[in-house]
């Protein structure tokens, strides 16, 4: 039926206005309007959820810009350098909201500024330099960079906010693909092994909870029930245990503790992917592989986990 469905289509689902995009349906929130003071809220927020989601220790200061490109043009270790350089990205994005936060400021007092004005310049610039240097900011599990949440700022400064949106449903489309792929190849990989019958429907309610976690926005009243369901279904995944009284041996319990490792893996993949709102293929794709190794192993008494 969603084949013949155009992208961009909106409907009505259950109560829930929704939008289709690649096959899925998502909540849909209408764009506000393309005004400076609106850009500067989306901006914020934007700049506010790519320091969430992204490693410590670089959301610097506007104010140290000169303090963190010095010291990343001093540095010559390059483990050490990259740090330097996510911080430099990180005081660059700040610069850039401090000038945008003044420019909507002036622009309320009755200050027009045009679009090539020096601060919109500057500020553009920023957040241009701050995205070219996104491919040194990793996700805060430290596993892979986020290139596509970190240049949201810049998008939402460049953009109108209708494209902005558009593009969002586009994410929230791939990052649903995605959690479905997660569930779909988990419970292939272990919902056949003995005593993990009941696994395959904590995973289909982990992966229905998180793609209504990555299509809801935090200001939506709706979070109060989204966001406690998606929660109660990851610690459901991480309290699975196998149910079998005849097969518990100590081949069997290495053979589970394994599976559960990869088990509470996976719910850590999709939890960073729903949160971030966007794919992340490098970490997603290293999950399905050592979930490809493990389904080659034999069931006890001969499995051995050396290479998982």
């Amino acid at each position: 039926m969603n084949e013949a469905v155009k992208d961009g289509t909106l409907n009505v689902l259950e109560g829930k206005p929704v939008i289709f995009y690649d096959g899925y349906w998502i909540r849909y929130y209408a764009p506000p309007s393309n005004s400076l003071a609106e850009k500067k809220k989306m901006i914020d927020q934007m700049t506010k959820r790519a320091f969430h989601h992204t490693e410590e220790g670089i959301n610097t200061p506007g104010t140290k810009l000169e303090l963190a490109r010095k010291a990343w043009e001093e540095e010559q270790d390059p483990s050490r350098k990259r740090v330097n350089a996510a911080m430099l990205a990180g005081a660059l994005f700040n610069r850039a909201t401090d000038l945008f936060t003044a420019i909507v400021t002036l622009n309320e007092r009755g200050v027009e500024i045009s679009l090539d004005n020096e601060l919109m310049r500057e500020c553009g610039e920023c957040f241009k330099e701050a995205l070219e240097l996104g491919k040194y900011v990793k996700h805060y599990s430290g596993e892979e960079g986020i290139d596509e949440l970190w240049g949201e700022p810049f998008k939402a400064f460049s953009l109108p906010i209708a494209t902005l949106y558009e593009s969002r449903y586009i994410k929230v489309a791939r990052t649903m693909q995605d959690i479905d792929g997660l569930a779909r190849h988990m419970n292939e990989c272990f919902g056949a092994i003995p005593g993990y019958e009941r696994l395959s429907s904590l995973l289909s309610e982990l992966a229905t909870a998180a793609k209504l976690e990555s299509e809801t926005m935090r200001s939506d009243p709706v979070i109060f029930q989204v966001w406690p369901r998606f929660v109660a279904a990851c610690e459901a995944v991480v309290a699975f245990r196998p149910q079998r009284d005849e097969l518990n041996t100590s081949a069997w319990k290495a053979y589970d503790e394994e599976a559960m490792r990869l088990i509470v893996e996976g719910k850590r993949v999709i939890e960073y992917i729903a949160g971030a709102r966007v794919p992340m293929p490098k970490t997603t794709q290293e999950f399905h592989q050592r979930c490809e190794r493990f389904s080659t192993y034999d069931y006890p008494e001969t499995t051995t986990f050396a290479q998982a």
